[in-house]
């Protein structure tokens, strides 16, 4: 029986206790019983937007591929390994080169380099960010909207570095950056180091600490 990886993503902290990883799951395991496969283990991607390329469970199970002859990695959907057409190409291209093959439960046919498939993934990749964009651009629209109805002044997103204590943030993410680490790295460093955010009991992600050093 061909032995397989299972990779599973979802883009917020709030929906890892969600039906995400659980219908993921649920759709590979119908795939692997259908095609001889067994999934010999499962990487979760907690909270990774599918815009980054840096991702930490995705480095760990390129490790685990490279040492133990895994040669197959499957996932539910190709949105689900992105959502962005840059990032999917690129880790379909990393999968590729060492010599390992990705298969999307949903569209099975569409990681070949046939052509006319390539085609299909990129137009399914490029729609797949325009829907992600659409969704962000509503939720401000509708944040704005309430925030109109209160009588709020609308003003966009604060940036980091307005008072004293984020500059202790600011100057500690520059610093790791400087070091080559990670946005992954970066913000698990100020997780350990406690460095607060700018809400009481937050946490730093990667997505945001790539946003706030984007902006500098």
């Amino acid at each position: 029986m061909k032995k397989a990886f299972g990779y599973l993503r979802v883009s917020t902290p709030g929906q890892v206790d969600g039906d995400g990883f659980p219908r993921q799951v649920a759709a590979i395991e119908k795939y692997a019983r259908a095609h001889g496969l067994k999934i010999e283990r499962y990487f979760e991607e907690r909270g990774v937007s599918g815009t980054l390329a840096d991702r930490p469970a995705w480095q760990g199970m390129m490790v685990a591929l490279l040492a133990n002859g895994v040669r197959a990695v499957v996932v539910e959907k190709l949105d689900r390994l992105a959502r962005d057409l840059m990032v999917q190409e690129t880790l379909i291209g990393d999968l590729r080169k060492n010599g390992f093959e990705l298969i999307s439960a949903s569209e099975p046919d569409l990681c070949s380099d046939d052509p006319s498939r390539k085609l299909i993934r990129q137009i399914l990749g490029g729609v797949a960010e325009y829907d992600r964009a659409m969704i962000v651009a509503k939720l401000k629209a509708a944040r704005d909207r309430r925030s109109k109805a209160l009588g709020r002044r609308i003003e966009g997103r604060k940036r980091i570095g307005r008072h004293p204590e984020e500059q202790v943030a600011l100057q500690r993410m520059r610093e790791l950056r400087a070091q080559g680490r990670s946005f992954n790295g970066i913000a698990a460093t100020l997780n350990a180091e406690g460095v607060r955010t700018h809400k009481p009991a937050g946490k730093w992600y990667a997505a945001g600490v790539k946003r706030i050093l984007a902006r500098r």
